[in-house]
């Protein structure tokens, strides 16, 4: 690996730690504070809600601005706009306005979409053969957020005493400026001669359907639907159905995060030794074991466990769909693929936040574990069909 690559792995993985950290943060406190500004309580969760929302609306702007601008330019001014939107966050607890938080979450979000392309661009940046590595480390780096996303949420929240969480934003807007400085630090990835080639491009439906394009981009839509629709649910359903502390349902998401890139040390070793589908496959298990957790009770160690087992079965179906994305398209393809995946994988991510905060006041947080279950039997069939479709015939390669 050379000098240019490693700097660019270490960028990513640092702006991934700060990325992590704002969308912990919201996650962890936005249904609170949803519940102190928003007009009806069932609207306390479209905050955190819209924010998966503004992710899924630019992914494919984002993907095509970078195509225009490159790498470089286009993540850092979505870094400098993320901290735009922590201002506004700070802003919007001064005024007391509901509307203005909104508006904040669903910038993060935007912002969001553009980080999120940090595991792609480090896979541009080695040899295809390191490509699952560099992925895995990029994740990695979001240990440090699940660490500084709690600790904004809670230590920061008090800084100043007449406005709570006030001075979490404005410590995230520091942090967001100093990423978008670090981001003009790196280097574009070199691209194969023909990557740029038309020729090189097939249809958008020829893409689309491949088998391995198909299942790797249902491994995201699933992982991450089920890990959010979950997720957004669990600080509702902890703090105010069940009157556990702020720093108790902080604590389950911090191990949730941590759950999520953790396994990350290892993603690689096992798609080394497991295969790319036999990871996922475990994926799949770990999510499955999530929810009988989850069924038992409702005291913490339910939720700490359940919330910790979320984060290693996400992490194994995404890596695992990453990796397997990035093996089915050509160079050429790199930002329509990607610009496909994230809209699907975001989107469907979007609608699971969106009825969350709905399904857990309505229904209860039995009801959002069984409404968790068929997208995993979806993917087990998916699995399947994949390896039936490999035996059958050879996937249109890079």
């Amino acid at each position: 690996m050379n000098i240019p690559a490693n700097r660019n792995l270490l960028i990513f993985i640092l702006c991934q730690c700060v990325a992590t950290a704002g969308t912990v943060l919201v996650v962890t406190i936005g249904g609170i504070v949803g519940v102190a500004l928003a007009p009806d309580p069932a609207l306390a969760t479209v905050p955190m809600s819209i924010m998966v929302v503004g992710t899924a609306l630019t992914t494919v702007p984002a993907a095509l601005l970078m195509r225009r601008v490159g790498r470089r330019l286009g993540f850092a001014l979505a870094a400098a706009g993320g901290a735009a939107a922590a201002l506004l966050g700070a802003l919007a607890l001064i005024a007391q306005s509901f509307l203005l938080f909104c508006l904040c979450t669903i910038l993060i979000g935007a912002k969001v979409a553009f980080s999120q392309q940090y595991r792609f661009a480090a896979a541009e940046s080695v040899i295809p053969a390191r490509a699952g590595s560099a992925v895995s480390m990029v994740l990695l780096g979001a240990v440090g957020g699940a660490l500084l996303g709690p600790a904004l949420a809670t230590r920061a929240s008090s800084w100043v005493a007449a406005t709570p969480f006030l001075g979490s934003f404005l410590v995230l807007a520091g942090l967001f400026t100093a990423a978008a400085a670090a981001l003009l630090l790196i280097r574009e990835p070199e691209m194969p001669a023909d990557a740029s080639v038309d020729q090189e491009r097939a249809p958008l439906t020829a893409m689309v359907t491949r088998p391995t394009f198909v299942v790797a981009v249902l491994a995201g839509v699933v992982g991450q639907g089920v890990m959010t629709f979950v997720m957004t649910a669990t600080p509702i359903s902890m703090h105010v159905v069940d009157g556990f502390s702020l720093s108790e349902t902080a604590g389950v998401v911090r191990a949730h995060v941590l759950a999520m890139y953790l396994p990350s040390l290892v993603s690689a070793v096992l798609i080394a030794r497991l295969g790319i589908p036999r990871m996922m496959a475990l994926g799949v298990a770990v999510l499955g074991a999530t929810l009988a957790t989850a069924l038992q009770g409702h005291e913490y160690l339910h939720y700490w466990v359940a919330l910790a087992l979320l984060g290693v079965g996400w992490n194994f179906l995404f890596v695992g769909g990453t990796s397997l994305l990035v093996q089915s398209y050509r160079p050429a393809e790199r930002f329509a693929a990607q610009a496909v995946n994230d809209f699907s994988v975001f989107g469907v991510a979007a609608l699971g936040s969106l009825l969350a905060g709905s399904v857990v006041h309505v229904a209860g947080w039995e009801s959002v574990l069984w409404a968790s279950l068929p997208p995993l039997v979806l993917m087990a069939g998916a699995l399947a069909w994949l390896s039936s479709a490999s035996r059958r015939s050879v996937p249109a390669p890079r």
